[in-house]
């Protein structure tokens, strides 16, 4: 089995307000009210999600790094 090195999260504007992002490999959902603090949120959820877990029964390898992509509403000029 190959052990995944990242963990995709898609972060996007939240329903009222502020942002919202979510793990794709692991079910991780967090929101902010900024950009930075979305992205504070979701190291932290997903350490804390992580922590002690075995990894490898997860398929992720030891210390993954988070990918986030981005989803922006389209902007009319």
């Amino acid at each position: 089995m190959r052990l995944q090195h990242t963990i995709t999260a898609v972060i996007r504007p939240g329903e009222q307000s502020g942002y919202v992002a979510e793990c794709v490999e692991i079910p991780v959902v967090t929101q902010g009210s900024t950009l930075d603090d979305t992205v504070a949120n979701l190291r932290e959820a997903a350490q804390l999600h992580l922590e002690g877990a075995d990894l490898t029964e997860m398929g992720l390898a030891a210390n993954p790094t988070i990918v986030i992509t981005m989803e922006l509403e389209t902007v009319q000029a």
